[in-house]
């Protein structure tokens, strides 16, 4: 009697988009699509929006939810009534953060994240409508973070997966999701070193897999390792050179007879996008307007209250992300960024981005040799090397690998599929416990 392959579903939540596969019996795996005006997209937009309906003739603190690209659609047509969150991943494992509050409700980390997959599932449609009792969810090496919580962003991840119904909640590291969508492709044995570069972290994987007599693929896991910088770090750097300066960073502000610094602590949280929409909302707002009435350059302070106020993070990640992309091309590229009253443009060398972004890749390189020194392999053991996730194209970054391995064995793709893909082929390995893990302690009900 042939034996059922039940469905498997796959989810690759990331800090800047969240991919969903699925398999059917043996069947390969398939990616969820979500219909739009402009066609279908895959890649859905990992942001979150709430939408005031009060000066609309709603209730009071009654709020429209979106996610995706419905959520950037609902920020563009009302930025001052609307709450827009985007790479709120990234504070999954902070133990600092307990909860925010939007339009006077409090959101714990597990109510975001249900509340923008419930959207994902509905915006899916019937693709999404009869969902597995099983998921295997993607999660990097390492959270991001400056001290990361593992446990904590597990029980988070947790509660909000099991609130679509999932009863069987695993999770696999990412690379090893995008280890097994590049195996697809191999013709013969191979030791593979994976380097997945999300928007919050850089997470390597090395897996040998190997063909049996009867064609079936075995893969054996040897090492992982992951630093939580990626691209999001990049922005940082990007906007603490170019932007900041002119929101007044590094200015004097008069304080009875002493002229002193303009406190750090609100450019840093331009280091986050997660804490730019949280910043906003938070007791800062209220210093930071007192400031305008006592800086020595009170314009840029004026500019750096209208960016908070008018909801223009959103624009400044547009042109902070077309900048990188752009210098990925070309050796020197125009910073542009434009929204209200605001205007800052300077010409940027691929040079100066490459010094502004050492510290990261630093980390990053160190990194990927913790991968290769855990399974006490050598670079030139190493058969396939596959870079995927949107950082992977800065010539800088695809620079460590060319440093250590032939340009012949380093391949890139996949940038957006590879890792759900993956996840959802994972979920009918047999052994399961070999690539999966399950949270160390359930969460309350």
């Amino acid at each position: 009697m042939t034996s059922v392959v039940p469905p498997t579903i796959g989810i690759d939540f990331g800090t800047t988009n969240t991919v969903v596969s699925m398999t059917y019996g043996d069947g390969p795996a398939r990616l969820v699509r979500f219909p739009t005006t402009e066609g279908d997209l895959f890649a859905f937009r990992s942001a979150l929006s709430f939408h005031n309906l009060q000066g609309q003739g709603g209730e009071a603190n009654e709020r429209v939810v979106e996610a995706g690209p419905w959520a950037i659609e609902a920020y563009l047509e009302d930025p001052l009534e609307t709450r827009f969150i985007q790479s709120f991943k990234s504070f999954a494992a902070s133990a600092a953060f307990t909860e925010t509050r939007i339009l006077n409700k409090r959101y714990l980390f597990e109510d975001l994240l249900a509340a923008f997959l419930l959207k994902v599932r509905e915006h899916a449609g019937e693709a999404m409508a009869d969902l597995p009792p099983r998921v295997i969810v993607g999660r990097p090496v390492t959270f991001a973070g400056g001290n990361p919580d593992e446990a904590l962003a597990l029980q988070r991840y947790e509660a909000a997966f099991a609130r679509l119904g999932f009863t069987d909640i695993r999770y696999a590291y990412e690379p090893v999701g995008a280890a097994f969508f590049f195996a697809r492709q191999l013709k013969q044995d191979a030791t593979v070193l994976v380097a997945d570069f999300g928007g919050g972290t850089s997470d390597f994987s090395l897996v040998r897999f190997e063909r049996e007599s009867d064609g079936t693929l075995r893969s054996t896991p040897l090492s992982h390792s992951g630093v939580g910088v990626a691209g999001d770090a990049f922005d940082y750097r990007i906007i603490d050179q170019l932007v900041s300066p002119a929101l007044g960073k590094g200015s004097l502000y008069r304080a009875f007879d002493n002229r002193l610094p303009i406190p750090q602590r609100y450019y840093t949280a331009f280091a986050r996008w997660d804490q730019l929409a949280l910043l906003r909302a938070s007791r800062d707002m209220r210093d930071i307007r007192s400031l305008e009435k006592t800086a020595l350059e009170p314009e840029k302070i004026s500019r750096l209250i209208e960016v908070l106020d008018d909801n223009h993070g959103y624009a400044l990640y547009r042109a902070v992300s077309g900048l990188k992309e752009a210098l990925s091309a070309r050796d020197r590229a125009t910073f542009r960024f434009e929204a209200g009253s605001i205007l800052i443009e300077q010409e940027v060398e691929r040079t100066s981005f490459q010094g502004w972004i050492a510290p990261e890749l630093t980390a990053i390189e160190t990194a990927v040799d913790q991968a290769l020194a855990r399974a006490n392999l050598p670079p030139q053991q190493v058969d396939r090397v596959f870079l995927t996730g949107g950082s992977s194209f800065v010539p800088a970054v695809r620079e460590i690998f060319y440093r250590r391995f032939a340009a012949d064995r380093i391949e890139s793709g996949g940038e957006f599929e590879s890792i759900a893909s993956g996840l959802a082929l994972i979920g009918r390995e047999t052994d399961l416990g070999l690539w999966t893990m399950q949270a160390a302690v359930s969460p309350a009900a």
